[in-house]
C-alpha cells in the first residue's frame, strides 16, 4: 500500500491535464502570508506581467518570495500561480490509476520478488498503461501546436534539461 501511495505521488507530480492548473489565484491571509494547501505537489508563479522579476518557492507550507527574501505578499491582492495538485487515488482518472497500479506492481516486484521474467512482463504492462495514460492526457488536455484552446500558449522551446520531464 505504501508503494502504491509513493508511486501515486511520483506520477501525479509529473503534472497531467487533470491535476495541473495555470494562473490559480491564491489570496494572502490577514498577515499577507500565502499558505499552501497540503495537496499541492508543486507551485510556481504564473508567467504574468505582475509576477515578472519575482522568484518564489514553497517553504514550510508557505509561499516564500526569494527575490525580496520574505514570506509576506503585501503588494498583492491575489498571487497567481501554476499548481500541480495531488488527488486521492479514487479521484483520479481510470487510465492514470491503471498506470499507477502497473508502476507500483513493477516496483513491488523489484523490492520483494526479484524474478527477472516477472519484472519484464510487468514492465511491458507498465509501458502499455503509460501509453494509455498519455493518450488520455492528450485528449483531455486539448493540446495543439498553437497552444491551448483558451488562447494561452505555454509552449516552451527545446531546452535540454526539460527533456527528462516526461
Amino acid at each position: 500500500y505504501s508503494t502504491l501511495l509513493d508511486v501515486s505521488r511520483e506520477i501525479q507530480g509529473e503534472g497531467w491535464s487533470y491535476n495541473r492548473e495555470y494562473e490559480y489565484p491564491f489570496v494572502p491571509n490577514n498577515d499577507n502570508i500565502i499558505e499552501i494547501p497540503y495537496n499541492v505537489l508543486s507551485i510556481d508563479l504564473s508567467d504574468l506581467p505582475q509576477n515578472r522579476g519575482i522568484d518564489s518557492v514553497s517553504r514550510g507550507g508557505l509561499l516564500y518570495n526569494k527575490t525580496d527574501h520574505k514570506y509576506t505578499w503585501e503588494d498583492f491582492d491575489k498571487v497567481y500561480c501554476d499548481v500541480t495538485w495531488y488527488f486521492d487515488f479514487v479521484d483520479i482518472p481510470q487510465q492514470v490509476r491503471d498506470y499507477i497500479s502497473a508502476r507500483a506492481a513493477t516496483t513491488a516486484c523489484i523490492k520483494m520478488v526479484g524474478d527477472g521474467d516477472l519484472y519484464q512482463m510487468l514492465g511491458q504492462r507498465e509501458a502499455i498503461a503509460r501509453a494509455s495514460a498519455l493518450e488520455y492526457d492528450c485528449v483531455e488536455g486539448d493540446y495543439s501546436i498553437f497552444g491551448f484552446p483558451n488562447g494561452q500558449n505555454f509552449y516552451t522551446s527545446y531546452q535540454p534539461f526539460r527533456s527528462l520531464i516526461r
